[in-house]
């Protein structure tokens, strides 16, 4: 047992290795329970890594003062801090670290006040705190120490009491937040404060083995199905990218922007926001349906560090039938990466066509097309996924014009050039004539040209009965559109095709190229390209693979 009143920089860095190895026994039990509601399934290990990454720096410190030994502790965790939840522990030993002060070594009162500190820096990393998570644990804990703590306790005695008091308040985190209690859990982010704590008064009473087991710990707590992440914010509907980055801010910022900068800007783009900063450096993490547009917010003030994008509606989709693991699916963006002169962006849906366009140049395809309209949001994360100074876009569809040019208007990292394809034959014809040597104007007006002279054919099938430009159309029937115009109907497909070519093919046109929908017959396609090669003497025809739904064939005629 140790009777000591005085909490030194050595001191401190032995108790802080034994919080961090009693949560390294406990993260997977934490992990494995963490389900419930949020597809993440990785607070202890977010936890983890961020505690681990802090008492690794700390560790290097040879300095024994309380006050240093805080700070490379408080560095080291915002460097490594994953996830909300490891966000939310590093500012807690940030506000300890501020607490303290300049102070060598702390008495039972100044580290009372210190947590005080704690607390307050953790409610201002987030954008909008929620009781019945780590946040209510450790400030319940904290308010407690602030009325009991005097000069004559000892350390062993300080940190007995405050785990009494944070393990009080994480069995009351179900009648704070009522999903908590809904589903009959405790905070499991909080559990895992409450671990640190516990290994840390394991050491203080000379333990031999500081590992605490989870379940013994909280063995009075009666919800003690650990199944809600920790995070500091409600959870419901929150699917999209998980988006975090690390930001050394620029000379000409480091002093004028803070958090309220950055959270200012990125407030309406998503939730579970939280945004700290230590000097020069900014950490952000934001659940979002467009990361593109978060990471340029982000660049306009300095250099990424690191970086991560992940999935989380995937996840949500994988998480019940899988086991925990430390390494998440994720998106790996590669920072300060030199910008190319151009990026091309297209629209378009089916497997066939997604992988012609990509082949045939462009950078990002976004999925959509007709009846799949793509939003101002989804451009706006196409811009932002590549590194170019010129955007070029193709929306493909005369409905998406309108959404691409909003756009272009929002974004501000790079000049975005629309190009009105309405149509997927022009969008195609319009990139294998893109030539990158050329500059931005003369490109543009090149590609205009080249969209002008295609005639986009289409066949497909009626929903209902009609009657369109003195052209009766029954349900089910094929349709042949030319230009955005109904030409003819049939019911059978192929002479739908037959007529679409007739009213299609002027003595000008030299090239046709089929693109085959998801239900395109071979034998069919095999007979209309005889058909045209017998017929059309002139005219070349190529066939493309595109599995686009509703389209059986979509013609760019050149």
């Amino acid at each position: 047992m140790s009777n000591t009143k005085i909490l030194t920089g050595k001191l401190f860095k032995e108790i802080m290795n034994s919080g961090a190895k009693n949560l390294k026994a406990n993260y997977k039990r934490i992990d494995e329970l963490n389900v419930f509601p949020v597809p993440d399934g990785d607070t202890g290990i977010n936890m983890l890594m961020t505690i681990e990454s802090g008492v690794k720096e700390m560790n290097a410190y040879t300095g024994d003062d309380l006050s240093g030994t805080l700070q490379k502790l408080s560095r080291g965790m915002l460097i490594g801090a994953r996830g909300n939840s490891g966000v939310i522990l590093s500012q807690i030993f940030r506000g300890l670290s501020n607490g303290i002060g300049d102070a060598k070594e702390a008495d039972a009162v100044l580290l009372a006040s210190a947590y005080q500190e704690a607390v307050k820096q953790a409610y201002k990393a987030v954008m909008t705190p929620v009781e019945g998570t780590i946040l209510t644990v450790a400030r319940l804990a904290a308010d407690h120490m602030s009325k009991v703590a005097t000069k004559e306790m000892t350390i062993e005695q300080f940190y007995e009491e405050y785990l009494n008091e944070a393990k009080k308040a994480l069995d009351d985190t179900p009648n704070l937040l009522p999903v908590l209690k809904e589903a009959g859990v405790v905070d499991s982010g909080g559990a895992g404060y409450v671990t640190i704590v516990d290994g840390i008064v394991a050491d203080l009473s000379g333990a031999v083995d500081v590992v605490v087991d989870l379940d013994a710990s909280l063995a009075a707590t009666p919800t003690i199905n650990l199944a809600f992440n920790s995070d500091g914010h409600s959870h419901e509907n929150e699917f999209g990218y998980c988006t975090e980055f690390l930001l050394q801010l620029s000379d000409k910022y480091k002093n004028s922007v803070d958090e309220r900068t950055i959270l200012n800007e990125i407030s309406v783009l998503g939730d579970s926001i939280v945004c700290v900063k230590d000097g020069d450096i900014i950490k952000v993490h934001i659940h979002t349906l467009t990361p593109g547009v978060i990471l340029n917010i982000g660049q306009r003030y300095g250099e990424f560090i690191q970086l991560k994008i992940e999935n989380m509606t995937l996840q949500h989709n994988e998480i019940h039938h899988s086991e925990p693991k430390d390494k998440e699916p994720k998106i790996e963006v590669k920072p300060n990466v030199k910008k190319e002169k151009y990026a091309i962006v297209t629209v378009a849906t089916g497997d066939g066509l997604i992988n012609t366009f990509k082949e045939l140049g462009a950078d990002y395809v976004i999925h959509g097309g007709q009846s799949m309209n793509p939003s101002t949001a989804d451009f706006l994360n196409a811009y932002g996924a590549v590194n170019a100074e010129n955007i070029i876009v193709f929306p493909n569809n005369s409905n998406i014009v309108l959404t691409a040019k909003q756009s272009a208007e929002l974004y501000e990292d790079a000049k975005i050039w629309v190009l009105e394809t309405k149509s997927i034959a022009q969008g195609f014809s319009a990139i294998t004539m893109v030539d990158l040597e050329q500059e931005p104007e003369l490109l543009l007006s090149n590609l205009k040209k080249v969209i002008a002279n295609v005639t986009t054919g289409q066949v497909t099938y009626s929903i209902r009965d009609a009657d369109n430009n003195g052209i009766k159309i029954k349900k089910d029937d094929y349709i042949a559109i030319c230009n955005g115009k109904i030409v003819a109907s049939h019911k059978n497909r192929y002479e739908t095709t037959k007529r679409l070519l007739k009213e299609s093919i002027t003595p000008d046109k030299e090239i046709i190229t089929i693109i085959r929908g998801k239900d395109a017959d071979q034998r069919e396609i095999n007979n209309v390209v005889k058909h045209i090669t017998k017929n059309y003497k002139n005219v070349e025809v190529d066939v493309v693979e595109g599995d686009q739904e509703v389209y059986s064939y979509i013609l760019a005629i050149e």
